[in-house]
């Protein structure tokens, strides 16, 4: 064999094995198409795991909560509704979220507390633009500070009645959001809420036997940060509305209709002492808040008001009175990290996150707060009260929080969960769940408790 047929032969040879060697390298989904390869590095981050791309465009990371609760009461009157303590998983959150390139994200966050499994963010977002993200899916309207402040990062264990009550949470919607310097802006557009399987159960059925539409919202919020470029100090300054029509995703029955209620700020408690029932005949609701907040070193501070008008149809019968409704609220809280550590204020996000320790073994944060929720008005007798917080947060580490609060709970005599809860005394000295037959005079009269709850929370 001469010289040029080998040289040949070893050519045809090492092309194909080459073409072996890319043939392994293929790799195919279960549809059978190619797709690409990306390797990926591993590693936990502050005890997150992250899978990452080299070039870091891709990234996937896995994010859970666990929440244990408990709490005992004392103080109510004993001749009324005996008040049970007792313990819960408050959260059982798992989430996966992604970039799959640096524009787009998605996110995918499950609750399984109480045996029960709840949709909270099912979310994808383009984020090409600069400065600013368009964002579909289930999640939470750009409202109030509080409600959009992560449960992990609340100086207390329960937000603020005023804000549980009457500040949206998440619905099904699109929503844009800018955010530059000094600048927060964030609007959107928003449909029902999309939670357990009952809600999607009404939805259904509003729509299979009534034909109704599924009710918009329009939300909107702005806020200054004029501090944005000092590191150990940030100042917030917002206000937001929100314009809301009657949704489906209640009771076929109930549509039409709105509600305000809420717990005295615990989840162990489960009366609703302060709750308006049903509303009838709305044409709309209008709620605006106005909040100031701010943080320095280890101080952090935020109060808000908020309102909501709910408004009747002028075309509802004449036995509807047909007075616009005000129900209002607001609260100041305030804590500190006793050992060094700084609070955190997210810019992007508006709102707070994660606060820095002060020492190697965590920190300690004192922390102190006044609610206030009023929800009577013209006709409507659905309770008002406020409450006196004080808690005490060890942070043990990145991902580790003890959580310990007490909180005295005043509620007026109207605050009777719609008619089934004790709320004073009659003439003849009985208890009675009747407002306007209680003798107790104005300031005694209602359901008024204490109460210790702590947490223990855990995030990786």
């Amino acid at each position: 064999m001469n010289r040029s047929l080998i040289t040949l032969s070893l050519l045809i040879v090492g092309v194909c094995g080459y073409a072996q060697v890319e043939k392994d390298s293929l790799r195919y989904n279960q549809y059978g198409i190619e797709v690409n390869r990306i390797p990926l590095q591993t590693e936990a981050r502050n005890g997150i795991l992250i899978f990452e791309s080299l070039n870091e465009e891709y990234k996937l990371w896995f994010d859970f909560r666990i929440n244990i609760d408990g709490a005992a009461f004392w103080g109510e009157n004993r001749n009324y509704d005996p008040i049970g303590n007792g313990a819960r998983v408050r959260r059982g959150r798992a989430a996966i979220k992604t970039y799959i390139t640096k524009e787009w994200y998605g996110e995918l966050d499950l609750n399984f507390a109480d045996g029960k499994v709840e949709l909270k963010d099912a979310i994808i977002r383009y984020e090409g633009f600069a400065n600013t993200e368009l964002q579909v899916g289930n999640f939470k309207e750009n409202f109030s500070l509080s409600r959009n402040t992560s449960s992990r990062y609340q100086q207390f264990m329960e937000r603020p009645m005023s804000a549980q009550a009457l500040a949206p949470s998440r619905s099904l919607g699109i929503n844009a959001k800018y955010q530059k310097n000094w600048i927060y802006a964030s609007g959107g557009i928003f449909f029902q809420q999309v939670g357990e399987g009952q809600d999607a159960d009404y939805v259904d059925d509003n729509n299979k036997d009534f034909g109704r539409n599924q009710g918009m919202s329009y939300t909107g919020k702005l806020t200054f940060q004029p501090l944005y470029n000092h590191k150990d100090i940030a100042l917030h300054i917002g206000t937001g509305l929100s314009y809301r029509t009657p949704k489906t995703d209640v009771d076929p029955a109930k549509f039409g209709a709105s509600r305000f209620s809420t717990r005295n700020s615990t989840s162990i408690n489960r009366k609703k002492y302060l709750d308006t029932g049903l509303i009838q005949e709305v044409d709309y609701d209008l709620i605006y808040t106005f909040e100031l907040a701010g943080s320095y070193k280890g101080l952090r501070v935020e109060t808000a008001f908020l309102q909501n008008d709910t408004h009747i149809k002028s075309s509802a019968p004449e036995t509807v009175d047909k007075r616009t409704k005000n129900f209002k609220g607001h609260y100041f809280q305030a804590s500190y990290l006793l050992f060094g550590g700084k609070q955190t204020y997210d810019y992007w996000g508006g709102k707070f996150s994660q606060v820095e320790r002060g020492q190697k073994w965590g920190d300690l944060e004192l922390a102190l707060r006044y609610d206030y929720l009023d929800l009577n008005s013209k006709d409507i007798y659905g309770g008002s009260g406020e409450t006196y917080g004080i808690g005490l947060n060890y942070y043990v580490n990145n991902n580790v929080k003890l959580m310990l609060n007490y909180q005295y709970n005043n509620n007026d005599r109207y605050a009777n969960g719609k008619g089934s809860l004790f709320v004073g005394h009659d003439a003849s000295g009985n208890p009675t769940k009747d407002p306007t037959l209680v003798t107790e005079s104005k300031n005694k009269g209602g359901v008024d408790y204490s109460m210790l709850s702590f947490r223990v929370e855990i995030v990786f």
